[in-house]
């Protein structure tokens, strides 16, 4: 089996739940069968929305890379990045680092051909929306990207700073009222495209027609350096 780098901390917690997804993926009986994982958790990255808007002048590449270089001197095959708005860098991470990066937003595509969805809500970091990483690549694909309106996305920047990252309780009729909007104008399934809201759908029994793209992400780690359970195979 490949090893598999984890460039963490961003956010801690999000990290910690793409270690328990990538346990619980794993077809293994015991801990000899599990993949060999290292991490590099460095939460000290400067916040790469900020940098994307440009609302900070603090580059969060020099830190990933650093992390990602000391992964690959360590034995890493391969390297996750448990954060979606990371992959906006995700090309010039990969060439730096000298190690494939799986990227998450190719393979929520392909998830989302797989499932025939063709119509898609995005909830996700104002970074990740405006730099329109999941936009460009689904509309290739002839999936339509339906955003939440400005009030909302207001509400989803809410969620993911103010109460997931900050440790607090999530306003889940906050939520709803996002998802509902998105569903409203016809989406099929909404992308949780951010690792902060893949805690909501770790937490609470959220209704069906969510995709989690960080287990998008963790399902695609497990198929590249260990075998899949049955029951991952379909994820909305």
């Amino acid at each position: 089996m490949r090893t598999l780098g984890i460039i963490g901390g961003l956010g801690p917690m999000a990290t910690a739940y793409f270690l328990q997804l990538l346990i619980q993926m794993s077809d293994a009986k015991t801990d000899q069968e599990h993949m060999d994982t290292l991490i590099y958790s460095m939460p000290s990255i400067p916040d790469r929305t900020r940098y994307i808007i440009g609302e900070s002048d603090k580059n969060p590449v020099p830190q990933m890379v650093y992390c990602g270089k000391k992964l690959k001197e360590t034995g890493a095959d391969i390297i996750a990045i448990p954060c979606i708005t990371a992959h906006y860098f995700h090309e010039e991470l990969e060439d730096k680092i000298g190690l494939p990066i799986i990227n998450a937003i190719d393979e929520t595509a392909l998830c989302l051909e797989e499932e025939k969805i063709n119509r898609v809500g995005i909830m996700a970091t104002d970074g990740t929306i405006k730099s329109e990483l999941f936009q460009k690549t689904l509309e290739k694909r002839g999936i339509e990207v339906i955003l939440p309106d400005a009030e909302n996305q207001k509400k989803v920047m809410h969620i993911i700073y103010n109460e997931v990252k900050a440790g607090k309780n999530v306003d889940m009729a906050r939520f709803y009222q996002i998802s509902d909007e998105l569903s409203g104008k016809g989406a099929e399934a909404v992308l949780l495209a951010c690792t902060e809201l893949s805690l909501i759908k770790r937490d609470f029994c959220i209704k069906e027609g969510y995709l989690d793209v960080m287990e998008v992400l963790a399902r695609k780690a497990v198929q590249c350096c260990n075998h899949l359970r049955e029951e991952y195979h379909s994820l909305i």
